[in-house]
């Protein structure tokens, strides 16, 4: 049974029409090998899991060969980058084979990234790098299993061919898999041209792929406020669990923004070590645009861009649309601050969240950016405070909380019996909040340079298996949990292109 198996891969988005896309077959590449396959991925997604290390599926992962009636293409878009306006963007190194629907019904994107040069890429050379497809693939399973929407990895493979960037570097193609890729610089290319039409095509078609309860929401028969209040609630949301986890994006230019709520494009991004609210890992960030702590600020940012590309469908009159938008992007701070305040209190043993809980979590922030605490360690050494005998702990030469935070304890302590939860309760919530192994920078860097000086896979494979479970604590994998020594700590991190 082949990878699709006798079904067809779906085209409803090149079905919209010819002005969203450019035809684009992936170039064919030397001597592709497989690096990793996701099979319960697959599995989701209705595929021949038993498939996906065949002969053929090793030769659709890396664009030699085309699935049967796939009619792949590159889509087109626009974005605000740093706050600059580029009118013309576009998939300059992704094609996207066509669409699945998985065991939950809905439709799924399959898309090969760093298959070759498209009429977007403009001076590129559409190639990954092998570096890129392995952080993309780590990072992006790691979050799925953190339960934060984001698009997933079902393939990578190495290219046998090399790309030259500063230095000639082996070649790779990631399968990336997302509910789908419309991005708010989709709407953006198509308001900036003043081609209503096909911004309403596309929101329609957004209704109808993401969010039908759009139109049941819809007020007076137009659903396109309805719409932007439900891009706006799912960004809120996601931003949240973000910044719960001390992850930063890097680059959330408007491009990188999917409407369908899902983290997307994982280049120079990276979870914190050391907690502060202005750090930034990005190398071409240079003013700390996309800082960890402006993430919320410049969410909203960019769907105000959204907003003003669907003003002309949600009323006639201009300052009544507005008046439209401007109720839907005032739902962001509400939704953000509701979400993010329960993840946070959640992180410190309370099952509701409070003026209290919040005060407390805020503090323990200010004295963890003062201390240099590790965050994810931090939340989780807290939770082994409360640990019953016999369960397994962050042990003191991984991680010890610093006396600066004894005072807090004793008012955490104070205000979990406050509050009638007893240590047992407080532990086994925070334990299932508070993850032991994040994908760390410098562990990353460590298995994309073994495998760029052609050493193996080694570490990347490990770090999968650790990742798989990142909840659970065992001394066997004691070395995924550990912070970097100063001389193994990643400062920046680097766009794959």
């Amino acid at each position: 049974m082949a990878l699709f198996g006798s079904k067809p891969l779906l085209k409803s988005y090149r079905e919209m029409g010819e002005q969203f896309y450019s035809d684009q077959r992936p170039t064919p590449v030397a001597d592709p090998s497989l690096i990793s396959v996701n099979p319960e991925l697959a599995e989701k997604l209705n595929l021949s899991g038993s498939e996906l290390e065949s002969p053929e599926a090793l030769q659709i992962f890396a664009g030699n060969v085309v699935p049967q009636n796939s009619q792949p293409i590159a889509t087109v878009y626009a974005a605000h980058q740093f706050g600059g306006w580029n009118p013309q963007l576009g998939d300059g190194r992704a094609v996207l084979l066509g669409e699945v629907i998985g065991k939950d019904g809905k439709r799924y994107d399959v898309q090969l990234k760093g298959a070759g040069q498209t009429p977007y890429s403009r001076r590129g050379d559409g190639r990954s790098a092998l570096g890129p497809v392995l952080r993309e693939y780590i990072v992006s399973e790691a979050m799925a299993v953190l339960d934060i929407p984001t698009t997933r990895a079902l393939a990578a493979v190495t290219t046998g061919e090399q790309v030259a960037r500063e230095s000639f570097l082996p070649g790779a193609i990631l399968t990336r898999v997302a509910s789908s890729h419309i991005r708010i610089g989709t709407f953006q290319f198509f308001s900036a041209q003043g081609d209503v039409d096909s911004v309403k095509t596309l929101a329609d078609y957004v209704i109808d792929r993401h969010y039908p309860e759009a139109l049941q929401n819809s007020e007076n028969t137009e659903p396109y406020s309805a719409l932007l209040a439900c891009v706006v609630e799912a960004q809120a949301r996601l931003i949240a669990k973000w910044m719960s986890v001390g992850f930063i994006h890097g680059v959330m230019n408007t491009d990188n923004m999917l409407v369908c709520g899902e983290t997307v494009d994982y280049g120079p991004c990276a979870f914190m070590d050391k907690y502060h609210p202005g750090k930034v890992f990005s190398s071409i960030d240079t003013h700390g645009r996309y800082a960890y702590a402006k993430q919320p600020e410049i969410a909203h940012w960019n769907l105000s861009w959204l907003a003003q590309a669907l003003l002309p469908l949600m009323d006639e009159v201009e300052a009544e649309a507005i008046k439209k938008a401007q109720s839907a992007l005032d739902k962001f701070s509400k939704v953000f601050g509701e979400t993010h305040q329960k993840l946070m209190s959640e992180k410190i043993g309370f099952v509701t969240s409070s003026v209290e809980t919040s005060q407390l979590y805020s503090d323990l922030l200010e004295l963890m950016a003062e201390q240099g605490c590790d965050y994810t360690l931090t939340f989780r050494a807290l939770g082994d405070r409360l640990a019953p005998e016999g369960e397994a702990t962050i042990p003191r030469d991984v991680f010890i909380l610093p006396e600066a935070l004894n005072s807090w304890i004793e008012r955490w302590q104070k205000l979990l019996a406050k509050e009638k939860i007893d240590a047992t309760t407080a532990y086994q919530l925070m334990v299932s909040k508070n993850s032991a192994y994040i994908p760390r920078n410098h562990q990353i860097e460590a298995a994309i340079v073994q495998a760029t000086r052609g050493e193996g896979f080694t570490l990347f494979h490990q770090l999968m298996n650790v990742l798989a479970n990142p909840f659970e604590y065992s001394d066997e994998n004691k070395q995924f949990a550990m912070p970097p020594q100063p001389e193994e700590e990643v400062k920046q991190t680097f766009c794959g292109t």
